[in-house]
């Protein structure tokens, strides 16, 4: 078969969700893929930054074809030999007490929630049914009812109410904002570091450590969002650790698999996390034994190839040599590590043009909010491939 009829298969039975670059990707190896008629593209997406650790990691793809000979699913009505492990693991690398594991982002991001409201009433006394929790503009914590609740991007909001209550949101990176917005219903304040979806918008230096203090001040739970900006992607473990900031709960998923499989974690210190009883929140699925062997693998490649270090080096020459190339269309070049942004000027005439002009030189990227393009390839990319996608990406940006 060839991609069009990939295409028009697609077409024809799937939902129509999203609206992808017409390439079909067959196989991944490290920072390449390949379509089905032979292609090969440098993959500048990195699956939303899942793929950390590149495709088809070799010592991931062991961990998880081992564990798949053995036993795969328990459901937490058991334990397994794995989960134990893992949570130890997450803790040694994160500096965090306690883990709770589950699927999706999405479900994290629930599970975090779910654990303020809980601390809200059971610990600062909010009244019941009172807690709030403050966010921020141009946030994205997933698609589920009550994330979108809190979007302030209409689209995602369509057609989909009624939404749940308990959110304030106020401007992103805005002190003053976030002070005025504190009240006695406040249960915690949950943030990105990094809004990635949102263009790749770093907050102003400094603006986690006054996160931190306000939090601190008025006894409110400081809850940071790493699922795309974690685990190395912006030159740290974690994306707070630029500010020396430990939030109170941090949220990972995505490269805490390395791409093979659904794993998130909430992780929070025991104060906190004691709170959830038998009963209280769970999954089948998390914290399964092949979910938690493949987590280790991914957790273990991170440290031992210091991918943090490599995207804090190669993110800074990346982003430098972007910035030199002389574009009319670009009015902004920013991130950190290799989460980089591209902003391009509103005549330049959307990103999607350039998206599609990249994926023809063999480079593979996604546009977001339409004037951003987004270069965020696996953490171990090396220079001499960086080098050979700027003489790819320079006649694109340069282009009429």
């Amino acid at each position: 078969m060839k991609a069009e009829d990939y295409i028009q298969l697609e077409n024809k039975y799937g939902a129509k969700n999203y609206l992808p670059l017409d390439v079909v990707i067959e196989r991944g190896e490290g920072v390449w893929v390949y379509d089905v008629e032979g292609n090969r593209y440098l993959d500048c997406l990195s699956a939303y930054s899942a793929l950390n650790q590149g495709h088809v990691h070799p010592r991931i793809l062991e961990a998880l074809t081992n564990q798949a000979t053995k036993v795969t699913l328990t459901s937490r009505a058991f334990r397994n030999d794995q989960l134990a492990l893992l949570y130890q693991q997450l803790s040694e690398f994160s500096g965090y007490e306690m883990s709770i594991m589950m699927n999706s982002g999405a479900e994290a991001v629930e599970t975090a929630i779910k654990l303020a409201r809980k601390w809200a009433y059971e610990r600062k006394g909010i009244a019941e049914n009172q807690a709030e929790i403050i966010t921020m503009d141009g946030n994205f914590h997933g698609r589920t009812i009550t994330i979108i609740s809190f979007s302030s991007e209409e689209a995602y909001k369509d057609g989909f109410g009624p939404f749940t209550a308990g959110f304030r949101t106020i401007p992103y990176g805005d002190q003053d904002a976030l002070s005025k917005a504190v009240n006695q219903n406040t249960a915690a304040v949950l943030f990105e570091p990094i809004q990635g979806e949102a263009g790749v918008i770093v907050p102003p230096n400094g603006y986690l450590q006054q996160i931190r203090e306000i939090c601190d001040q008025h006894e409110i739970l400081m809850i940071a969002d790493e699922i795309q900006t974690g685990l190395g992607r912006t030159g740290k473990k974690f994306a707070c650790d630029h500010e020396g900031v430990k939030p109170d709960i941090m949220i990972l998923g995505k490269a805490l698999s390395g791409g093979f499989y659904p794993v998130s974690a909430v992780l929070a210190d025991r104060w906190l996390m004691e709170l959830f009883q038998p009963g209280d929140h769970g999954s089948t699925f998390g914290g399964n034994p092949l979910g938690a062997a493949v987590a280790r693998a991914a957790l273990t490649v991170i440290n031992d190839e210091n991918l943090s270090d490599n995207a804090a080096m190669l993110g800074e020459y990346f982003s430098d040599h972007l910035a030199e190339i002389p574009s009319k269309h670009v009015q902004e070049v920013r991130g950190r590590g290799l989460l980089i942004g591209v902003e391009l000027k509103a005549s330049a005439g959307g990103g999607r043009r350039f998206a599609k002009a990249l994926k023809h030189q063999g480079i593979l990227v996604k546009e977001t909010h339409e004037n951003v393009l987004r270069f965020a390839p696996p953490l171990i990319i090396d220079q001499e491939t960086i080098d050979w996608a700027l003489e790819k990406i320079f006649p694109v940006l340069t282009m009429d």
